[in-house]
């Protein structure tokens, strides 16, 4: 059993630390990721991975390191493993249609055709990527057109190709994803928390008595979500089973959470401090 400390750090403002310890991360991030390519370029590619993977703990906003990790899987045969990697970077970038084609050609490998044309219906025509994905839709004994038409999504030549936009979420605030590539946002008006697939369809993740403003949001290696509670002045967690517990109980108004090291930072507006607790 892990022994939990709490302790309340004081700053000037409730967020220089969390700043502090996202811009080390990133930079100790940077470093895996070379160490990375040069396993790669040995051949080493078990300890390759293991450097991107942890590159990625660091800075989950990693795109380069998720896309030569998921390519060393697809090369390895690792194809159901890849393909979530992949899902990782669509979650977060959308327009990486690089990212978008490799899902659609691993997903049609795995023998997911209609998951394939899903991925496939994403990418414009204009995209540097449209002719690999015109010949795998040829594969798929069909074209772009036509699967964008089943796909009910319609391109519209003067406007920018959806931009990524994920619309008509009510009072957005904090957003998280788990290793299956799905998108959490926290809607703080309607105190509900929405899921994203990666394929963009949304659905009501969490709707729940105890939430009341929920703002931040953050999920640990072992897929249990963390809830800053903002009118509430508490931390919820959310288990990875779906059970919901009040975490810590009077941090005043607690607004971005993060985590690092298994370790729960809190920025608490009501005290200008950030909290830190041991997971």
């Amino acid at each position: 059993m892990k022994f939990k400390n709490i302790f309340s750090i004081i700053l000037l403002t409730g967020i220089l630390l969390s700043a502090q310890v996202k811009a080390d991360d990133i930079t100790e991030a940077k470093l895996y990721y070379n160490k990375g390519i040069d396993f790669y370029k040995i051949g080493q590619y078990d300890r390759s991975m293991e450097a991107f993977r942890k590159a990625i703990d660091l800075d989950p906003e990693y795109i380069d390191a998720y896309y030569n990790l998921g390519s060393i899987l697809e090369y390895l045969g690792q194809d159901e493993a890849a393909l979530t990697v992949f899902k990782q970077i669509i979650v977060r970038k959308p327009t990486d249609y690089d990212a978008v084609y490799k899902a659609a050609e691993i997903s049609n490998k795995l023998g997911q055709v209609d998951k394939a044309k899903s991925f496939l219906a994403i990418i414009p025509s204009g995209s540097y990527v449209n002719p690999k994905a015109q010949e795998l839709a040829n594969k798929l004994n069909t074209d772009l057109q036509t699967i964008k038409h089943e796909q009910n999504i319609t391109e519209q030549p003067s406007q920018p190709q959806t931009n990524g936009v994920y619309e008509n979420i009510p009072s957005p605030t904090g957003i998280t994803s788990d290793n299956e590539g799905n998108l959490f946002v926290a809607g703080f008006s309607d105190n509900v928390i929405f899921k994203i697939t990666p394929e963009g369809k949304r659905i009501i993740f969490l709707k729940d008595k105890r939430l009341n403003g929920p703002i931040g949001l953050a999920k640990d290696t072992y897929g249990n979500m963390y809830i800053a509670n903002y009118n509430d002045d508490n931390i919820l967690k959310v288990s990875s089973s779906g059970q919901v517990s009040i975490l810590l109980e009077g941090v005043l108004k607690p607004y971005s959470v993060y985590i690092s090291n298994e370790t729960l930072f809190i920025s608490s507006q009501g005290t200008n401090t950030v909290i830190r607790y041991k997971l």
